[in-house]
């Protein structure tokens, strides 16, 4: 970096020569000799020269160090360090650079970048300046020849090593404070709800190029607007301090207050986004689960997807912006800087894998799981290219472990069905607990269908690259065959068989036929309405699967009705009660009384039972009206007469066909009535 161009530049060698610079008094010598052995005119040119010089006012900083740019390009253009020598007016130079140093140690120090411009440009100047002497000796001052070096030279090495150290110090500081104190701070979204964001489950039901078009909206609307953090001007500021420390040899210096300085940012973020740092065996040994769950869990991908829309984006765009002339340094700090902001949250993942598996955890991983597959696609975007296989590879590592344990606990569905043993049968034939939380626990699953099937996916060509033998349905080309269900499906199916084995079970426990048969009636229904319920996880079932299930239904329902019902429209039967064209009376009063204790009994049994399926409910009773009231309305009205009014009509009928009609509506309800016979007397 060129300070001025030349202008006046008294006593220094233009850039032209073809001979590096001499000594100073060895010049003078020089040209003393040479006048005096001209003429007397000469000399008396020379004597007057004397006389100006030791008259003439001291330079200024300004042009000494004019003079030291021409004495730096002169060299640097002859290219030859045989008889190198640093130039006696660089004293003059190192003296009111040390006097400047002085002031401001003795005073209240440096101005504050930007408090004096230039006081700013001075720094930066002078900096870029020592930092070419300091090159030039280096260069130029072979050490295996030290005995070339007079003492006068080595002093003023020294001195030039000392001040640039020092201007060095002060760009250091400066850098320091512009990246703490000039930060603005970044607008946080701590609950997770930025605008921006894109909302995993309805990702999933979005074509391809909708996904594509709404990250392209991210882009440009997020990135823009709330980073890097800095005002152009700062920015500005940062990278030309940064410049002048690379070139003068400080770049670890620089590159050391840079990442500390960017690693606490981003542990504000974390802090403010309401991520813990935490250890892998914290969140394993000693953090419960309805913590990690309630609020650590969500304030990672909150984190995750900001980090991946927002910060990690901005981070690069800041780092390739201050460090615009070094794209190797820039690369390394911004690769050094998101690895360890990566390592840190991916460790949180693999934590929260190793957690005991328990089946309520599933929901929460799969979101981490979801998360990191946003993030995995477009990591070319976030991180430079020598780190973004390293930081897919870390990224995918940790999502595999979270997919593996995702299985794990769904698999355990049927660890859980087998291990419900329970002896004593569910009152009123009611849904069973483990049927509500197997199909409530699959219906979330349905939520999650796209994502188990992409995790049991993974699992399952994991397991065939390693295995050498395959089963035959499964050595299509390419991978599963589609014509059969798909590992996560199969699994599924698996867990609905042998529910339906363990409720087979549960439905022996039951003495009465009629409520075995309820029983599985009541549970089948509400299986097959969870998965009727979810488009997801009848997808996953299949046509088959639900017109199979509905058929069982239909039989469960006829054997209940056969079992309790037709014992009822057995006392209707009007066969057996006429003998010769007349009503045989003592077979038609054991008819209505039989009926009358058989409607009772079963009245106050089964309003007892359970359905809370309303709509099931409304099917039984209409189902069992449609078969006795017709029934029962038609044997009324052919025998009614038979009887004597009064007492005797009243004895043998006891309920009108509305009364039976009524009655039926009290029926699985779960709520146990007085007996009918009771409210009648």
């Amino acid at each position: 970096m060129e300070n001025n161009d030349l202008a006046k530049n008294s006593g220094a060698h233009n850039a032209g020569d073809t001979m590096p610079p001499r000594d100073a008094k060895h010049d003078g010598a020089a040209a003393q000799a040479e006048t005096s052995s001209q003429t007397p005119h000469g000399q008396a040119e020379e004597e007057q020269k004397k006389e100006e010089t030791a008259t003439s006012t001291p330079q200024s900083l300004e042009q000494v160090a004019q003079e030291i740019d021409q004495f730096v390009r002169s060299l640097k253009n002859v290219g030859n360090a045989q008889n190198f020598a640093i130039p006696d007016f660089s004293e003059r130079y190192l003296d009111l650079v040390e006097e400047k140093i002085m002031k401001y140690d003795a005073g209240e120090g440096k101005p504050k970048w930007g408090e004096v411009s230039e006081e700013d440009s001075w720094l930066v100047n002078n900096a870029n300046r020592f930092s070419k002497l300091m090159t030039l000796v280096i260069d130029n001052y072979p050490d295996h020849e030290p005995e070339k070096i007079s003492g006068a030279q080595v002093s003023m090495m020294n001195r030039i090593t000392s001040i640039h150290q020092r201007l060095m110090t002060y760009l250091e500081e400066d850098f320091r404070f512009l990246m703490e104190e000039s930060r603005i701070p970044t607008e946080l979204d701590p609950g997770g709800n930025n605008q921006n964001s894109i909302d995993t489950k309805r990702k999933q039901h979005m074509a391809a190029s909708e996904q594509q078009e709404l990250v392209h909206e991210q882009e440009g609307s997020e990135q823009d607007t709330n980073f890097p953090g800095y005002s152009e001007e700062t920015i500005a500021s940062l990278s030309k301090i940064a410049r002048e420390m690379l070139f003068g040899g400080y770049e670890s210096e620089c590159c050391q207050v840079y990442i500390i300085s960017r690693r606490n940012a981003f542990e504000e973020i974390n802090q403010k986004l309401g991520l813990e740092r935490i250890s892998i065996d914290e969140m394993v040994t000693k953090v419960p689960w309805d913590t990690l769950a309630r609020d650590m869990i969500p304030a990672w991908i909150n984190t995750l997807k900001q980090y991946a829309a927002v910060y990690f984006p901005g981070e690069r765009k800041l780092t390739e912006a201050v460090f615009a002339e070094n794209h190797a340094v820039a690369a390394g700090l911004l690769g050094g800087l998101s690895r360890g902001v990566v390592i840190q949250l991916l460790n949180f993942a693999e934590g929260a894998a190793m957690t005991k598996r328990a089946g309520e955890k599933l929901f929460k991983l799969l979101d981490m799981y979801e998360s990191l597959c946003e993030v995995i696609p477009i990591a070319d975007r976030l991180f430079p290219e020598e780190s973004v296989e390293e930081m897919e590879t870390e990224m995918t590592v940790a999502k595999s472990r979270l997919g593996e344990a995702s299985i794990y606990i769904f698999c355990e569905l049927e660890n859980q069905i087998k291990s419900e043993t329970a002896k004593t049968a569910v009152p009123g034939g009611a849904v069973h607990p483990l049927t509500r939380y197997i199909m409530n626990y699959l219906n979330i699953a349905g939520d999650y269908k796209e994502t188990l099937e992409q995790v049991f996916m993974e699992h399952w060509k994991r397991n065939r690259a390693d295995s050498t033998s395959k089963p035959a349905e499964q050595k299509k080309e390419g991978g599963w065959d589609k014509e059969t269900p798909s590992p996560f499906a199969t699994q599924v199916l698996r867990v609905m068989d042998l529910l339906d084995s363990s409720l087979e079970g549960k439905a022996r426990l039951y003495k009465e036929v009629a409520l075995s048969n309820f029983f599985m009636m009541n549970n089948g229904r509400y299986i097959l309405q969870k998965i009727k319920g979810s488009s997801e996880m009848s997808k996953v079932m299949g046509d088959n699967w639900i017109r199979k299930k509905s058929s069982e239904l239909r039989n469960y329902h006829k054997n209940y009705q056969r079992e309790t019902w037709n014992r009822v429209l057995q006392c209707l039967n009007h066969e057996g009660l006429s003998v010769n064209g007349k009503v045989h009376k003592p077979v038609l009063k054991e008819r209505f009384k039989s009926f009358n204790t058989l409607f009772d009994e079963i009245h106050k049994t089964q309003t007892s039972w359970v359905v809370k399926d309303e709509q099931l409910q409304s099917e039984l009773r209409v189902s069992i009206s449609a078969v006795i009231i017709p029934a029962y309305r038609s044997f009324i009205g052919r025998f009614a007469q038979t009887f004597d009014p009064g007492r005797q009509t009243e004895k043998y009928i006891k309920y009108q066909a509305e009364d039976i009609e009524t009655y039926i509506d009290e029926l699985f309800d779960g709520k146990p009535h007085q007996s009918i016979g009771r409210r009648r007397t």
